[in-house]
């Protein structure tokens, strides 16, 4: 793949952080020396759904099993994340696979979610991230 224009990426980034549909949402990163520690609240960012995860149909029932593992299918959704700081500020950052991200829908409503793939194009990072859909109470 070639690499991504720096200004084509700017102009995507953009049209996230403005996107009407955009809401906000905190990113956390698990601490790796020690997984009881708190996790590292990376910032505030916006975040753009754009779907239910649809797996590849040339994908075999192998590949699908090791993709989703005990998690159901319908909790795996696409999105697109944009960090609020300016690029190249010490407050930026870039979700990873890993992360956490806790989005605002609003009312009060905290829908956590875990980062569990991503891929790069033209348009900037796209996530695959999977809906905790524990209780937080």
């Amino acid at each position: 793949m070639p690499p991504i224009d720096p200004q084509q990426h700017l102009a995507a980034r953009q049209a996230i952080l403005n996107h009407p549909d955009a809401q906000d949402c905190t990113v956390y990163r698990p601490d790796e020396e020690d997984p009881e520690a708190e996790e590292l609240d990376l910032g505030d960012a916006k975040i753009l759904f754009t779907g239910t995860f649809q797996a590849p149909a040339d994908w075999d029932a192998q590949e699908r099993a090791e993709y989703f593992g005990d998690s159901p299918a319908e909790l795996f959704m696409t999105a697109r994340i944009e960090c609020q700081a300016k690029p190249l500020s010490a407050s930026y950052f870039t979700p990873e696979v890993g992360d956490y991200v806790a989005s605002m829908p609003g009312l009060g409503e905290v829908l956590m979610f875990y980062v569990h793939d991503c891929n790069e194009d033209e348009q900037g990072r796209s996530y695959v991230l999977i809906r905790d859909d524990e209780s937080l109470d």
